[in-house]
């Protein structure tokens, strides 16, 4: 019941569009850690880590992520269009719990 509960809240927060999920790695202990934060806002509110076993996809599509983000050809379009896939990976996480 707890999880039915979280994936409604999460769902009306998906629609509320002054919010973004953020995404980083842990690398030491290979966790995915997603924050949300809301647009113009410096305050980042913790919502969950899921560890690479659970969800390897997500774990890799961030690490491309943050990969894209050091290359000295940045490119924001590239960026933007990885940045989507981790937001429909995480989605998909949250609707399969």
């Amino acid at each position: 019941m707890a999880v039915a509960i979280y994936t409604k809240l999460y769902k009306t927060f998906l629609k509320d569009m002054k919010n973004t999920i953020l995404f980083a790695t842990d690398l030491n202990t290979e966790e995915t850690i997603v924050s949300e934060s809301q647009k113009g806002s410096n305050k980042v509110n913790f919502i969950e880590r899921i560890h690479r076993s659970e969800n390897e996809l997500l774990f890799d599509a961030v690490v491309t992520l943050t990969r894209i983000t050091k290359s000295p050809n940045f490119d924001i379009a590239i960026f933007k269009a990885m940045d989507k896939v981790c937001q429909l990976i995480y989605d998909k996480q949250i609707e399969n719990k």
